[in-house]
């Protein structure tokens, strides 16, 4: 029997995340993203409809210059202003039944010892939902605003990263025995001493005494995802993620970052099924073809390829600002966009790649157009490649959701490629793997008992 996909609505608490422009449209109410009830009416839409759970992309910085400067994205809303989405998922976790809540956060943002306190919190308020997608951050401005003169060196971010995980394995799987807390009313003991440790934890970034002072939650490591797609980010997702994000052009180069990332996996000592694989897709539904297929060319029209390339240059520290849009490729300096310049070449064969189709890649590449009979088929395809679960990533809020949930959504069930809504609350990672707490082959695992003997008090 064919295992379901896992489908995530793919977000970012801001008017504009991934398409671009299109908050100008009637339906696009993600221009009111300040405005709780959209969220929790999404949130709620989700949840009923059979969606997975809900993802927040994040940034804590402006994208590298566009036009010689950053005034470019506050005039156009090139994801700012944006809001921390941490905030938003206590909101969104008192609203819903079993939604996943995920979110992204690096080193950068917050000490570990604040941070492993805020996630253990959420977990306990949503019920043992929360997912947090690590990441090392990737905007020079970023990290100016937290006080460095600028980016930290790549591989030296995730050894960073390497340490905050480990300090937050400490204190979510380690500090806390199972049967602690008591909450005794006879003897008045609230939590047994004896089961409560200090992790002192001694690194090259952090000191952290412990012990971790929330009791352990649900799931006590929230599930975690990861997106790195360099040689050293998929070796740290192999080794920590139970999720990794991927943005492949098509099914066959999924597979192929699939296998070797699940093969490095079993070179850490897990096992290749212990991590899940989500592909990142728009979808434009029609009755039929041809209605879809002109929806699509109406959509694609809307957005602004401007921002498309103010974005994606801007990931990368490029300035396209001042190039048109029907410059060759191959006269702009690709540094640090080499790869995706190499996929937008391969889909435009028969003539010499622009500037524009660079902007349009991204529009038209992730995408899915047809009736729901023909995307269900597709989304088989890449379901064959490898992957686990879909980032529905949307046009308009709440539009392309309810349209998703509407209309795709029962025929997806229909071939067993879609759960049904659950009737029983239980914990993201339950959802996923089928137990509340990480496996023993994750790292984290060898924290559990391992400061028993070890405690200072």
């Amino acid at each position: 029997m064919t295992k379901p996909l896992s489908f995530s609505a793919f977000l970012m608490n801001t008017a504009n995340h991934n398409l671009h422009g299109l908050w100008r449209e009637d339906e696009g109410r993600q221009r009111d993203f300040n405005d709780i009830d959209l969220w929790i009416s999404l949130a709620k839409r989700l949840d009923e409809g059979g969606f997975d759970s809900i993802f927040f992309a994040d940034v804590v910085g402006l994208y590298g210059n566009h036009r010689g400067g950053w005034k470019y994205h506050v005039e156009k809303g090139l994801q700012i202003p944006s809001n921390d989405p941490m905030v938003l998922l206590s909101a969104l976790a008192v609203h819903t039944k079993n939604l996943g809540l995920a979110f992204t956060a690096s080193p950068l943002q917050e000490h570990p010892y604040n941070f492993a306190r805020r996630v253990s919190t959420l977990d306990h308020i949503s019920k043992g939902r929360i997912a947090w997608n690590m990441t090392t951050g990737f905007l020079d401005n970023a990290f100016r605003n937290f006080g460095y003169d600028g980016m930290v060196e790549h591989d030296e971010r995730y050894k960073w990263l390497d340490e905050y995980t480990d300090v937050l394995y400490k204190l979510w799987e380690g500090s806390w025995d199972e049967g602690a807390l008591l909450k005794d009313k006879e003897s008045g003991i609230y939590a047994d001493s004896d089961k409560v440790h200090k992790i002192n934890h001694v690194g090259e970034r952090y000191k952290v005494e412990g012990p971790h002072l929330v009791a352990p939650s649900p799931q006590r490591t929230p599930v975690l995802f990861q997106a790195g797609s360099s040689p050293t980010g998929r070796d740290f997702a192999a080794r920590n993620a139970e999720g990794v994000f991927i943005k492949a052009p098509n099914p066959e180069i999924a597979r192929k970052q699939i296998e070797e990332t699940r093969r490095i996996a079993i070179q850490h000592g897990r096992d290749g099924k212990d991590l899940q694989f989500y592909q990142g897709l728009s979808f434009v539904i029609g009755d039929t073809e041809e209605e879809a297929q002109r929806k699509a060319i109406e959509l694609e029209n809307k957005v602004d390829l401007e921002m498309m390339v103010a974005h994606m240059a801007g990931a990368a520290g490029i300035d396209l600002g001042n190039v048109s849009m029907d410059t060759p490729l191959d006269d702009v300096d690709s540094q640090g966009m080499s790869t995706f310049f190499n996929w937008v070449k391969q889909n435009t064969p028969k003539r010499t790649p622009t500037v524009e189709d660079l902007a349009r890649y991204h529009v038209r590449t992730i995408r899915v157009v047809g009736t729901p009979e023909s995307i269900a088929d597709k989304l088989e395809q890449w379901q064959k490649a490898g992957v686990d679960g879909i980032n529905v990533i949307s046009s308009t809020i709440p539009g392309s959701y309810e349209e998703f949930i509407d209309y795709l959504m029962p025929v997806l069930r229909q071939r067993g490629l879609a759960r049904n809504p659950d009737e029983e609350q239980t914990t993201y990672r339950n959802k996923l793997f089928g137990e509340d707490r990480l496996n023993k082959r994750h790292p984290a695992s060898r924290y559990r008992g391992a400061f028993a003997s070890k405690n200072l008090v």
